[in-house]
């Protein structure tokens, strides 16, 4: 099941901090979620084997960085850097997001639904720059198109 997992989640990237994060749950594991858990499958709009990704905050941060790596080498080459040249620290500008996804109740069995409510929390990168020395200024290696 867990390389099943895998191979459905594009993008996921095993990792852990080190030295690890206090209060932070050493656990990396990501599960499917039916994406319409509860809905009927006379909804058209919507593919009915809908799947989404659950991460933790910090891991999903990092698949996303990981996702981005060939743009990030092409901006190193571009500004024609050495990945090795980036000493002195960089940053990376995240934009988050969350919105009430309203109801998500489930009747189970032959009882009333029970109420639940869902909250989407979600990030973009924004953009990446480093630091080089004798630079005064981050140079910008990744800026997202379309924010």
């Amino acid at each position: 099941l867990r390389n099943a997992e895998k191979e459905l989640l594009p993008g996921f990237h095993q990792f852990e901090w080190q030295p690890a994060l206090k209060n932070v749950s050493s656990s990396w594991d990501v599960g499917i979620i039916d994406g319409l858990s509860g809905w009927t499958t006379s909804v058209d709009d919507v593919p009915a084997d809908t799947i989404s990704r659950r991460f933790r905050y910090d891991v999903a941060l990092v698949s996303a960085l990981k996702d981005l790596e060939e743009d990030i080498m092409e901006g190193l080459r571009e500004r024609e850097l050495e990945d090795s040249m980036c000493t002195s620290g960089f940053t990376v500008v995240v934009k988050e997001s969350c919105d009430g996804m309203g109801d998500v109740s489930e009747k189970h069995g032959s009882g009333p639904a029970v109420p639940e409510k869902a909250v989407r929390f979600s990030f973009t990168i924004m953009s990446i720059s480093i630091r080089v020395e004798g630079e005064d200024d981050g140079i910008t290696i990744f800026q997202e198109q379309k924010p």
